[in-house]
Parts: structure tokens; sequence; C-alpha cells
């Protein structure tokens, strides 16, 4: 199976990082129904010192291989959906993972519009490959949602077209599951800002993807941690 990760920021990571994504790999890598492989077009972190996705400087051994990726600091389903089908022709993923709408939001595209953005998404993937599957995480508990009212109400508004999106857009030729958000997701331990996940929080959404793939479609298996959680912050864990 060859796995696409998809998302914003939190996906893509910043320099000292470990990402969500290394968790995962490190998640497939001991799966019995192996081998898995993942693709993209990118493999770099955001460096803030240049605000370019230039860094290779994880916070673990990462093979060049398994740093693949579609994720960009400040990307969202508005920027992806023009993007998606193109990377699917190349790289040829079997699953996508995705994790977005919160850049969206926050800057760029209502909940209605960014529903539209995820409807574009999914035909332009498929067009590309009909028997595609997805895995599509909702905005999950952040800061800014915590201090603003509005923006709340609009993230909740988002949460619940996206599970409309997903229960009419699912196909048995191309299955697309809405995985649960995160369970006890605190932002004061589980982010180093209140946005971006620090190490424990890394585990809770590779976990989020990976249940949400086992219990539906039997694939790879339950998550396991390699290792404790560390406190939040880049570069630590």
């Amino acid at each position: 199976m060859r796995f696409l990760f998809v998302g914003d920021s939190m996906t893509v990571g910043r320099a000292g990082d470990y990402t969500w994504r290394y968790r995962m790999w490190r998640h497939l890598d001991g799966c019995p129904d192996g081998p898995h492989e993942i693709v993209g077009p990118r493999s770099e972190l955001y460096d803030a010192g240049t605000d370019t996705a230039v860094s290779t400087e994880y916070a673990a051994p990462f093979p060049a291989a398994a740093r693949r990726h579609l994720a960009g600091w400040g990307e969202g389903w508005f920027h992806m959906a023009p993007l998606i089908g193109p990377v699917v022709a190349e790289h040829r993923p079997d699953v996508l993972l995705v994790s977005l709408g919160l850049i969206d939001l926050g800057f760029y595209t209502d909940s209605g519009q960014t529903a539209g953005n995820v409807r574009a998404f999914v035909a332009a993937a498929r067009a590309a490959a009909p028997g595609l599957r997805m895995v599509l995480l909702p905005v999950i508990p952040n800061v800014r949602a915590r201090d603003d009212a509005p923006f709340a109400a609009e993230c909740e508004r988002f949460n619940t077209a996206l599970a409309k999106e997903v229960a009419e857009l699912d196909t048995a030729a191309s299955p697309i599951l809405l995985a649960s958000p995160p369970e006890e997701y605190a932002i004061d331990t589980d982010t180093y800002d209140g946005t971006h996940p620090g190490p424990s929080g890394e585990h809770k959404l590779a976990a989020a993807f990976a249940t949400a793939m086992h219990q539906a479609w039997g694939l790879g298996g339950p998550y396991r941690a390699a290792g404790p959680a560390a406190p939040a912050g880049p570069g630590t864990g």
C-alpha cells in the first residue's frame, strides 16, 4: 500500500519536529500487512527563519523515502484541490491521509466554500485514480477556536459539512472515511503553541488515522506509540 500525507502546517511540521508523519511511518513500518510505502512530491520541513519549506532537520532519524508528503505551511483545501490530481497521477498513492481545514477557515474561505473545495479535491483525486481510498480528519481543537467564539462556530459548521460530504461521496469503489478527532486532545499539553502538535499530539493524530483505517478496512493494526510521549515542544519526544 502506498500512502500520501496531505496537510497544512500541522502535517508538514517545522525544523526540529518529529511530525505526526514520522509517528505514522513508524506505526506502518511495524504493521504485519506491509510493506507500506510513503509517496509524495515534497519531503522538507518548514524553516521559520527563511519562511520556506527547506529544512531537513527532523528530530529523529527519518529515511528520506519515508519523509515524502504533500503538505505546506499555510496551505489548505483551497490550495490542495488544484494540486491533488497531478500529484496522485504521478505518485500513485493507494490511500490519502488528509488533515486540512483550519487554515482555510482562518484566512481563505468560510465553511460552505471550504466544503466546496473538499468536493473539488475528491473529484480531482478520483479522476486521477478511480479506486483511491481517503481518510479525512475534521478540524481539531486549537487555541483560536478556544478564544474566538465565532471562529469556533465556523469550525463546528465545517466539521458538520465535512461529515455530510464524506457520507455523500463515499463509494464502494473509492471509499472515504471520516476519522474521529483525537480523544482528550488538550491544546495546552498536546501542542507547543496552541495549534501545532508536540510529541503527544503527534501520536494522537497518527492514532486517529491508524484507528480509522484499521477499524473500517482492516488495514495496518491498532496504533501503538513507539515509546512514551514527551512534553510538548518542537524537537522533544
